[in-house]
This record gives C-alpha cells, structure tokens and sequence, in this order.
C-alpha cells in the first residue's frame, strides 16, 4: 500500500488527540513504526506454515460442503453442506482472500499466495478492490470526498453528509445490502460516483465492467451452475444444492457486512473531512487511523472467522502486518493507546453491530428533526465529525 502523506508542520487532526503536541504525536508514530519493524522482521516458517494450514483447511471445508450439497435432498446433507460451505466462504473471503490481497503474505514470496496472483471468492475482481480500498480506503480512512468505503455511495453513515430524502430508507437500503454484501462491494469498486462526476474516464469503467462482469459470470457458474447441475445429474437434488450454495452465500454475506461495518461506525469512532488531512504527518495519519476504527472483543475462533478484523485498529495501523500477529501487537498498540490518552473503541459484536445500525437509522433523519429529538432525550447525539 502507498501512503499518500505528506511531511508538513505537524498539526493535530483528532479531536481524540487535541491534548496531544505535534512532539508527542510524532514520538507515537516513531513507536509504532518500531512495533511494527519489530513484527515484520521476526517473521518466519512459523507464520508461513499458519497461513498455509487456513487455507488446506478452507479447502478441504469447501469441497466437504460441495460434496454434501450433491445429496441435498438429505436434510442432513443439505445443512452439513451449508454449515461447511458457509465456514469456508467466510475464511475464504475473511482470513484468506482479504488479507492475501493486502500483501500480507508477499514476504513469503511463494506465487500461490501473493498478492499479485490471489483471486478471491466473492464477485468483485480483486485488482479493483486493491485500489478502492487498499490504496484508497486504507490510505484515506473515514475521509468525507476521499474514502469512498464510507457509504459505499448508497447510506448515510455521518453527519458530514448532507442529508437527503434518499436518507429515509437508510435502514431499509442497509437490510438489502447486508445480504447482497458482495454485490454492494463489487459495484463499490466500479467507483460510479467518480465516473458521474467525470474523474474517472468512460474507459477506465468500462474496463472496470467488464472484468466485473467476468469475475460474476465465473462465480455465479461455479455456484449456481455447476454444483446444482452436477448434483441434479448424479441425484436429482439440483434444486437443494441450489438452496444450499445459496443459503451459504447468504451466511457469509451477513457475517461479512456485520464485520466491517463495525470496524468503523461504532460510537466513539471519528470521521474527518477533506481539509483536515492536508499536510498531515506520518503520525498524524497513525492518529487517524486509531481514532477512526474499532475492534470486536472475542475469543481465538472470533478473531480467525473475522479475518482478524476483529483488531481493525491493529489492521488499520498496520495493513500488510500478517494478521495472525494482530493478537500479539494489539495489547502493545492499546497501551499507547494509554500512554497518550487516545481512545482505543472496542465491544462485544453484538454491541458494536447495534451500535452501528442505531447510527444509521438516526441519521436516516434530517438534522433538525434529530437535533429536536435529540433534544428531548428521544435520540442520543453522537459527534463523529472532526474538521
């Protein structure tokens, strides 16, 4: 990933961090640049050989569930097949896919698990997704007009959005992209705000479409094609195994949306706005990064069925840091976290994901109304806007 920041006088961007002096948040950075030095250069057979056993096991999980879902006229098959192809879509996508192409593993030089060459499971190509959101999104993160992960271009998220009758539905447009979560992405990715407002040529969508054509016509065949026909060849159970790859589609779709959705719209998470990045220091892009994003507490089995993205904030300091190595570096990022006075947000999943749909219905409101309401107890204020 290229961090697009620029070395200027330090200034403080967070309101998180307005006690903080441009010394101390540059001194913030410096350790975290040595956390992360330190992690990087300790990697060895032991990290490759994890990686390497999620994805044998997602492997074996995805042609087991396949194989169940040929006997789907068995109810017994048919949920095996969907709890085993459901488990393996979200490793896939969550700990596999996401993190291969952020570049995590490049270090292990090995072809098959590279950047450059990993295709994921889901509809959207991954070179679009590399740029949108690890050049973009990471570089940028919950900057109004630079971050297009905020919104996806269909919610509104913050308040720095101008509200619109289209904002009504919030709630109910949320509820269609949550398990439609791949489909949301892979348009996402097409970046169709930026072709409207003429920043990106007619050729350049094209060329995006057109891979996102192919990439959905190669998935919907593998799932809704191939595994039913084979099925209703050797089985007559066409129609379950239909049911079933899509019953597993769905699962991961709803796991992923909850996911990251609540890497970043929690209470206590801040969004910025274009002015406030510029000139902003290496430190000050650390500071952003913690101030805006939020972990998911949990257990080993959490961490590994989120990608890891469980420790968003560790994820968000250090996007190509393998993330099997989160669960040691996010103690040390939370005592800086300490040490400086910066908040480090983190909840259980079921708090954060209520949290963050309560957001999106309030701001589904126009201001006045919700400032009127706000003001009589009816709906809790929550400033996330830094300028």
């Amino acid at each position: 990933m290229t961090l697009a920041i620029l070395e200027a006088t330090p200034r403080t961007r967070a309101s998180a961090s307005a006690h903080l002096s441009p010394e101390q948040i540059a001194e913030l950075g410096r350790e975290l640049d040595a956390i992360k030095a330190e992690i990087m250069a300790s990697l060895d057979e032991n990290d490759a050989r994890y990686i390497r056993s999620v994805i044998t096991a997602q492997r074996v999980l995805e042609a087991s569930g396949r194989i169940c879902l040929l006997f789907g006229g068995q109810p017994v098959a048919w949920a095996g097949g969907v709890g085993m192809l459901s488990v393996a879509k979200i490793l896939e996508n969550m700990e596999i896919g996401h993190n291969v192409i952020h570049g995590q593993w490049d270090w292990m030089r090995d072809p098959d698990i590279h950047s450059t060459t990993w295709e994921w499971d889901v509809v959207a190509p991954a070179d679009g997704w590399k740029h949108t959101h690890n050049n973009l999104h990471h570089t940028w993160t919950n900057v109004l007009g630079r971050d297009d992960d905020v919104g996806y271009d269909i919610l509104r998220v913050t308040e720095r959005q101008p509200w619109s009758p289209k904002a009504v539905f919030n709630v109910p447009l949320n509820m269609v992209l949550a398990p439609f979560f791949e489909w949301g992405i892979a348009i996402y990715g097409l970046e169709l705000p930026d072709a409207r407002e003429g920043k990106k040529s007619k050729q350049a969508l094209r060329k995006d479409v057109l891979a996102f054509l192919k990439k959905a016509a190669r998935q919907v065949g593998k799932d809704y094609a191939a595994t039913p026909l084979l099925a209703q060849l050797l089985t007559g159970s066409g129609l379950a195994s239909l049911a079933g790859t899509a019953a597993a589609n769905l699962v991961r779709n709803l796991w992923t949306h909850a996911v990251i959705f609540c890497g970043h719209f929690p209470d206590g998470v801040e969004a910025f706005d274009e002015a406030s990045v510029e000139g902003e220091t290496r430190g000050e892009w650390y500071v952003r990064q913690i101030a805006g994003s939020a972990n998911i507490d949990g257990g080993p089995l959490m961490h590994l069925m989120t990608g890891n993205l469980s420790y968003q904030i560790e994820h968000h300091l250090f996007p190509d840091m393998p993330s099997n190595r989160y669960a040691e570096v996010a103690p040390r990022v939370r005592a800086l976290c300490k040490k400086y006075g910066l908040p480090y947000v983190s909840g259980p999943m079921l708090r954060q994901v209520g949290q963050t749909w309560r957001s999106i219905g309030r701001l589904s409101l126009p201001d006045s109304l919700r400032a009127r309401l706000s003001r009589r107890g009816s709906v809790r204020a929550r400033p996330i806007i830094v300028s």
